[in-house]
């Protein structure tokens, strides 16, 4: 019946419910100027009786489900100003018909299936277009050259399609032009000439320009300073996603109006503009996955109206400036991945709006968490892991009610899990893994609605939990706590000894007992010790024997003699540049008995230094000593050695090499490698970060690598070589490479550089290259022009496979559509193959960075222990998936 209404004008059923197809009677509405069917579920194709509304300036019919093709009948419409027919279903291509209709001011037709190229001519034909919406669909080839004369565009919208080719439109006859979205395309020549953003600069003529956004495409080559040149109009200005390289420009901040500035993923170096800081209206700064430098200016703390920061995976180092606590409307902080250090401004924690996350993983941030972290109460998502934290987790933790995922891994954290954080109900997330906390696993974990809990690598002790989260063993880890008992069998624990409940509940009442008899027996000690201090200090005398006798318990030569068997060859272990090393029995222990070459200048020296220097320098992947001996021996000659504990499962050489053979020994799986890269790193870590002074150890290499009978590492030789005058004077020359044995020494040792850290870097580069390679850096296929260093870089990204030990290659096992790696050691570490590989790679990727010819270009030992710990984690399926921004 409403084909009957001859004199309809204007028929609108927008923002209903309306259902099925359009009926082809409504061609009849003869009369007709303006239809508008939007925002409801109609279906189908459009009649092509459409055609006959001769009448009808506009048509709006977004928001249905229509599907086909745009009929080529709407060409027939010479009155039509307006038509807008997106977001639908339609496919195929826009009828050459609709480039006709001259009067159109608004032709959109968004969020379609449609496909083909824009005419060159297009502009030229819809002369008065004020808006071109074609975003996403399928369209390709470049932009039409006629854009230059499109004098009254206000809106262009061309994002998420397939566009290509260098933009070299001239802007300057838009005035009118205040959007302009390409984002998600192929934009971008690749020429060498590197100046696809060189049309930035007619830009500066729109002065209208609000929207900018030129995101996820090709451009390369530098951003143009005159960047700052454009519309002060500007509210959006995006360059994510890209290719572009060199620094920001710094008259970005001259656009005072800008709400969101989005620069990820690109190449940027540099420092980070302070004149950003005048952006007084900015919302988002998103400058993270770039190579920018320098520290966090502190400008930054201007921005009060930001409510997102992202500067993660950079490489900004210094302080987090404690500016940024005036950041109160701040939502989101992501500092993760960069060169930061120092401790945590308290600052941050009171940032009280801060509700969506707070990531600052993967730095060098020392101290402890602040107990203003309770101020973060609205905060779901807080993670701190990676980094140097220690003491305590704070108690206050537990007043963040609103947390749902917490991430402290690979910190020095200790001391028990909090009992306070039994008020975290929401939590879903919880990674508390390599770490040094102690005590129980509290049973409130429980009744938490957990996905994952993550306690692996800890000193946790007694009985695991069977309930919650600890029935899932794939949603649970505690591997590596060597004290835990009991959970369900799928986690493979012993059990539980039966006296243990009946002792914890003795335990308040014997508490008390035990304190009072404690605090007599310190009292006791303390008289005697200071009366024994007295007396001894009267007898002190100032040589250095008996300065190890107050120190270190002492061991005579004919004790040792008798421990070696004369030091016979039957019980030489190895032999350095340092001495020999023999195995011995004391007291019934097996021990490692080092015995100084004092012929070599400097020994003597180095074994008193030595004695002092590991007094105080303690880690579980050091070579522990145990005692020594300075005497004479049977022939008058000056005697020094050093016991070190014994290593059951000797160097990491014999392991890698033809010695497997002949000892009896399997060839280490990929998982053993990494734990034993890791333990060598945190070792290399420690000796050159938190010992008082740094100490270099100039000689990794795989014979003073340690195995014990879990095959933890321990690193040997590490306390001698920075006490020789071979090192203390470079000028002197020696016969042995006192700054590394050949292969392993730095390139910069070898032209008379000084001993550094980053000596050690690279030896243990070259070592991590061995262990995935399974060949020495000696190998006879190295020469002048081929290292193992270049060997392993050739072969990134896509051949490492065929560089990698064959052994490890056997642990891949295709089955189907699927590979799995199976530990020689441990069936239940059977992993997907693909992630096995993607390992590997890292690995070479790891050992690569570590051993690059230039010192300061070469990764920092922590850094290097975080990205192993990582591929461990995932190795073992126990890392926890992150969310990506």
């Amino acid at each position: 019946n409403l084909s009957h209404c001859f004199n309809l004008q204007y028929f609108s059923i927008a923002r209903n419910k309306l259902t099925g197809k359009i009926p082809s009677e409504l061609g009849s509405l003869s009369n007709l100027q303006m239809l508008v069917i939007q925002r409801n579920s109609l279906s189908g194709v459009i009649p092509p009786s459409i055609g006959n509304l001769t009448s009808l300036q506009a048509l709006s019919a977004p928001l249905n489900a229509f599907e086909g093709s745009i009929p080529d009948a709407l060409g027939k419409l010479k009155r039509l100003t307006f038509l807008s027919l997106g977001p639908n279903k339609f496919s195929g291509t826009i009828p050459s018909s609709i480039y006709n209709l001259s009067l159109l001011t608004a032709l959109a037709v968004g969020d379609n299936q449609l496909v083909g190229s824009l005419p060159p001519d297009l502009f030229h034909f819809l002369p008065r277009l004020q808006v071109f919406q074609f975003w996403k669909n399928h369209f390709t080839g470049s932009l039409p050259l006629s854009l230059s004369n499109a004098s009254e565009l206000q809106q262009l919208d061309v994002s998420e399609n397939f566009f290509t080719g260098k933009i070299s439109t001239n802007f300057g006859g838009l005035p009118h032009l205040w959007t302009m979205g390409m984002w998600d395309n192929n934009f971008g020549g690749g020429e060498a000439d590197h100046d696809d953003m060189h049309f930035l600069d007619s830009l500066s003529n729109c002065s209208s320009l609000q929207v900018l956004e030129l995101s996820i495409n090709q451009f390369r080559g530098m951003l143009p300073s005159y960047v700052g040149n454009l519309s002060t109009k500007l509210e959006i200005l995006g360059f994510s996603g890209n290719q572009l390289s060199g620094e920001i420009p710094s008259g970005i901040g001259n656009l005072f109006n800008l709400v969101y500035l989005g620069m990820t993923n690109n190449i940027f170096t540099g420092t980070i503009p302070s004149d950003i800081g005048n952006l007084q209206k900015l919302q988002k700064l998103l400058l993270n996955d770039n190579r920018l430098s320098g520290e966090i200016p502190f400008a930054l703390g201007n921005l009060s109206f930001l409510n997102t920061l992202y500067l993660q995976n950079n490489r900004l180092e210094g302080n987090i400036p404690s500016r940024l606590g005036n950041l109160q409307n701040l939502l989101e902080l992501d500092l993760s991945q960069n060169n930061l250090s120092g401790t945590i401004p308290d600052q941050v924690f009171g940032v009280s709006t801060l509700s969506i996350s707070l990531k600052l993983s993967r730095n060098h941030f020392i101290g402890t968490l602040p107990s203003y972290v309770a101020n973060l109460t609205r905060l779901a998502e807080l993670d701190v892991s990676e980094n140097n934290l220690s003491g305590e987790i704070p108690r206050d933790l537990g007043r963040c009610l609103s947390l749902e995922y917490l991430y402290m891994e690979g910190n020095f954290f200790l001391g028990p899990i909090p009992t306070s954080l039994n008020s975290l109900r929401g939590m879903q997330i919880i990674d508390l893994s390599r770490n040094n906390l102690s005590g129980q696993i509290p049973k409130y974990f429980e009744d938490f609605a957990l996905t994952s809990l993550n306690l692996s690598f800890n000193d946790l002790e007694g009985e695991v939990p069977e309930e919650g989260v600890f029935s899932n063993a794939s949603a649970v880890s505690v591997t590596g706590n060597n004290k835990l008992c009991g959970g369900i069998l799928e986690l493979k624990l012993p059990k539980c000894n039966s006296n243990e409940s009946k002792k914890q509940q003795k335990m308040s009442r014997g508490l008390v007992i035990t304190i009072s008899i404690a605090a007599v027996f310190v009292g006791v000690t303390i008289v005697v010790s200071f009366l024994l201090w007295w007396f001894m200090k009267g007898r002190k005398k100032q040589s250095e024997g008996s300065l190890l006798k107050e120190t270190l318990l002492k061991v005579s030569y004919q004790e040792l003699l008798r421990a070696t068997d004369g030091f016979s060859s039957a019980n030489l272990i190895g032999a350095g540049s340092f001495g020999s090393v023999y195995k011995g029995i004391l007291d019934e222990t097996a021990v490692a008995v080092k015995v100084l070459n004092l012929l070599r200048r400097g020994a003597s020296k180095s074994f008193a230094a030595e004695c002092k220097a590991l007094r105080n320098i303690r880690h579980r992947n050091l070579l522990k000593i145990m005692t020594s001996c300075s005497s004479v021996d049977f022939q008058g000659n000056e005697f020094k050695a050093l016991i070190y504990e014994f290593m059951p499962n000797g160097n990491l050489e014999s392991w890698l090499h033809q010695n497997y053979r002949q000892e009896g020994l399997q060839k280490l799986d990929l998982l053993q490698r990494i734990s034993i890269a890791i333990d060598v790193a945190r070792a290399l870590d420690y000796l050159h970060h938190h010992c008082q002074e740094p100490i270099i150890h100039c000689d990794l290499k795989p014979s003073n690598i340690l195995l014990d009978s879990d095959m933890t590492a321990h690193v040997g030789d590490f306390g001698l070589a920075r006490f020789l005058p071979e090192i203390t004077s470079p000028s002197q020359t020696s016969s042995f490479g006192i700054r590394g044995t050949t292969g392993y020494a730095a390139p910069e040792y070898g032209i008379g550089n000084e001993v550094s850290t980053y000596g050690d870097v690279y030896s243990y580069g070259i070592l991590l290259l061995e262990m995935v390679t399974g060949r020495r850096p000696t190998d006879n296929m190295f020469d002048e022009r081929l290292n193992l260093h270049n060997f392993a870089k050739m072969a990134l990204p896509n051949g490492v496979m065929q560089i990698v030990d064959p052994s490890l290659h056997s642990a891949i096992v295709s089955d189907g559509d699927e590979a799995t790696v199976t530990s020689s050691q441990d069936p239940t570490h059977s992993r997907n193959g693909g992630r096995t590989e993607e390992c590997l790679k890292s690995l070479v990727e790891i050992g690569v960075a570590c051993s690059m010819e230039a010192p300061q270009d070469r990764m920092d030992m922590s850094k290097a222990v975080s990205e192993l710990s990582l591929l461990r984690d995932i190795l073992l399926g126990v890392r926890i998936p992150r969310q990506t921004a």
